[in-house]
């Protein structure tokens, strides 16, 4: 009955990490992508449409990253779960 305690405990504290980091960084790359986009748009408000669908691909290439951890993370809860 231990070792099944101690692969279920791990398999969820893998869970909140695999979410607790893998969400850092599409948060900052999000940020960032946003940063800059509004520099952008205030130094070329002529291409304010052309900057705003760029960052909104980028903004979504960012978020599968953390999609793939959400993804992952429940893989874990799962596996914990099903022991």
């Amino acid at each position: 009955m231990d070792g099944v305690f101690y692969a279920k405990a791990a398999a969820f504290l893998g869970s909140a990490i695999v979410m607790g980091i893998g969400s850092i960084g599409p948060s900052l790359g999000q940020g960032m992508i946003g940063m800059k986009a509004c520099e952008k748009i205030g130094q070329y408000p002529d291409n304010a449409g052309q900057i705003r669908t760029t960052m909104m691909i980028g903004m979504g290439l960012v978020e599968t990253e953390a999609l793939y951890c959400l993804v992952i993370s429940f893989g874990l809860i799962w596996v914990g779960v099903s022991l």
